[in-house]
């Protein structure tokens, strides 16, 4: 039966044939903890799949959900410490997050921000959001704004022009760029209206879909990333690396070609934040760099994206991919071609020592 409404209880993924009711009966505190919300494309995708698959994983809460570790935090990137006006967080200096919304059309199960989002989350008023423009207006140190939240995409077309249109009269704002899980979690959205307001005249817009394992790009998902790239817009994606979901590197293999040939180019793989029942999701670090390195070569560069860990606390982000390079200029370097073989740099000149 082809789901026509998002499920936002344990009786709604029930009905909706994508939760067994005896698991719903063992969730009771996870939904009290964590909001839920699994959108009809995603719950038509459910019906029946396999309760361990890539998408259950992602999208359905689980009890281990409760797990709650030491190192974990409610706000793992240190987004607070850095929010000096109620929807900014200003973390580098050329760059602001703006969260006009809380809502998102999917609650994915190792979201970071977690204990922020879901009904009831805060949503900027028309003050608050006009206070939060004001301070990027008065900054012009600020090139470029990333709208995140909450998804910016579940904003109204005309309220997602507006916020455009504002940033785009601002003559120091060189990029927006939106962060989204609508294209593969609700791809109908995607229409002429939501494409149309995210055109501005002098400012580049840049889209970042967050996309996890090759089977959420469904036919119904590349459709709307086309609309998104044939109205000129450039899309890069952001992935979380997932254990079960997709740490392995036939998955990311799969993932990252798809993505491009979507014209969509990879550019974070992240590592999991520490938020609070998201352990069972975590690699090792060392895992991570395994991975990555295992791709070099084996794909085009346009498929290599940059691996992340956001550092707790608020300290941004750091490449923590594999090195292929050791040694100084002193004593010369070795470089690492992508089969592991290691090479002298500059070479050896023939006959020398």
């Amino acid at each position: 039966m082809k789901s026509t409404a998002t499920a936002r209880s344990l009786d709604g993924l029930v009905a909706a044939g994508a939760l067994a009711p005896e698991r719903a009966a063992a969730l009771g505190r996870v939904a009290e903890r964590y909001a839920i919300a699994v959108t009809p494309h995603l719950l038509d995708r459910l019906d029946g799949a396999d309760p361990a698959g890539p998408l259950a994983r992602q999208y359905l809460p689980s009890e281990q959900e409760l797990e709650i570790r030491p190192e974990e935090l409610a706000d793992p990137i240190g987004d607070g410490a850095h929010s000096p006006v109620k929807g900014i967080v200003h973390r580098y200096p050329d760059r602001v997050l703006l969260k006009a919304l809380h809502a998102c059309p999917v609650y994915c199960r190792f979201c970071f921000r977690r204990e922020m989002v879901g009904p009831g989350g805060d949503a900027l008023d028309p003050a608050e959001l006009a206070a939060a423009l004001d301070y990027i207006r008065a900054r012009e140190e600020v090139w470029e704004v990333i709208l995140t939240g909450g998804d910016p995409l579940m904003l109204a077309p005309r309220r997602l022009a507006g916020i455009v249109a504002a940033l785009d009269a601002m003559p120091h704002v060189g990029v927006v760029r939106l962060h989204s899980r609508v294209p593969v979690a609700d791809p109908g959205r995607i229409d002429d209206a939501l494409v149309a307001a995210l055109k501005a005249s002098d400012t580049a817009v840049w889209l970042a879909v967050h996309c996890n394992h090759p089977d959420e790009l469904t036919a119904e998902a590349r459709s709307a990333l086309a609309r998104i790239a044939d109205a000129g817009i450039p899309l890069v994606s952001q992935t979380v690396l997932l254990r079960g979901v997709n740490d392995d590197a036939t998955v990311l293999e799969a993932l990252f070609r798809a993505l491009v040939r979507a014209r969509v180019k990879p550019y974070y793989l992240h590592h999991g934040d520490l938020a609070p029942g998201t352990g069972h999701f975590r690699t090792d670090p060392a895992r991570g760099r395994d991975l990555v390195r295992s791709l070099r070569g084996r794909v085009s560069g346009l498929c290599q994206p940059t691996y992340v860990l956001d550092i707790p606390g608020g300290h941004g982000k750091a490449p923590i991919g594999p090195d292929y390079l050791e040694g100084d200029a002193e004593a010369g370097y070795l470089v690492e071609d992508y089969r592991g073989n290691r090479h002298a740099y500059p070479p050896k000149p023939p006959g020398g020592a």
